[in-house]
């Protein structure tokens, strides 16, 4: 059994964790308002670039000459898995959550006798990838340094893929991240850059039925667009991350904080009864000893 001493010991330890953890919280409330607005304000501007870009490339359906960034070099063997996750830690299964998924997608290939390489972009990706497929990851790139997350730092890691792809060191490319929908809820998200791949919008008139007028051409436009969506991409998917790792975080510190008090008063309890228990030892020692005289 602990001493009085060790008992007050750790209650005031446990009040210093609850005193950090409380405001890591505040700070981590503070930054997700500026990174939520962040997050929402770009996925307008990512969903338009890819209905432009499906409608752009409807006008290549069943036509040879469709650019390799949209159809395909026309292999399916060597993938590559770009896996963005946080710098940091402390923010609850927001990290490993990304990493299971791309891990199991990386298992599923490999089942399948595909050749996997991983490309992680952020520190704890590769910490935890490392265990199982350390000879997998090709490269890590890290923004740990970087104060504010801005448009560079995603082209950074777009023009690194297109420099691969130009090489011939891979035939597909999936980007894993996290979608922020709320604080408690983040959505783990696997999207497929190269050969481009839109999702269906809803809201939006099927592609089939549009008709469009391009100046200059629709291949000059794809030219350009397609490489820059692939920063276009990546930008959106550091965002919600950034989102959605304050968002994990925030909760992840509020339950800590609500567990350092739940754990404080066990510990006051076990200090009082172990405090009474001597105080009453002690008068029975005294009235013992009264007694005997």
């Amino acid at each position: 059994m602990a001493s009085l001493k060790d008992l007050k010991n750790r209650i005031a330890s446990v009040k210093s964790t609850q005193k950090i953890t409380k405001a890591m919280q505040m700070v981590a409330a503070a930054k997700l308002r500026r990174a939520q607005e962040a997050a929402e304000q770009a996925r307008p501007y990512a969903e338009r670039m890819g209905q432009v870009l499906a409608a752009l490339g409807a006008a290549y359906a069943g036509r040879a000459g469709a650019p390799e960034l949209l159809a395909g070099n026309g292999r399916d063997q060597v993938h590559l898995l770009v896996v963005a996750t946080g710098e940091r830690g402390l923010a609850g299964g927001f990290n490993s959550s990304i990493a299971r998924l791309a891990r199991e997608t990386a298992q599923t290939l490999l089942s399948e006798g595909k050749t996997v390489k991983i490309l992680t972009v952020g520190r704890k990706g590769n910490d935890i990838l490392k265990r199982v497929f350390a000879d997998k990851i090709v490269e890590t790139i890290s923004f740990r340094d970087v104060r504010t997350l801005g448009y560079a730092n995603a082209a950074t890691v777009g023009e690194k893929l297109l420099a691969m792809y130009a090489a011939g060191e891979f035939d597909v490319a999936t980007l894993f991240y996290s979608r922020f929908r709320s604080v408690i809820s983040q959505i783990p998200t696997a999207q497929q850059l190269i050969p481009a791949k839109f999702e269906a919008q809803a809201d939006s008139a099927p592609v089939a039925t549009l008709s469009y007028e391009y100046e200059p051409d629709e291949e000059a436009i794809l030219a350009d667009l397609l490489p820059r969506n692939i920063s276009v991409q990546i930008f959106r998917a550091l965002l919600e991350n950034n989102a959605s790792f304050f968002g994990a975080q925030m909760s992840a510190m509020d339950n800590a904080t609500r567990n350092a008090g739940d754990m404080i008063k066990h510990l006051t309890l076990d200090y009082n009864r172990q405090r009474q228990a001597q105080i009453t030892k002690e008068l029975i020692e005294i009235i013992s000893g009264a007694e005997a005289l």
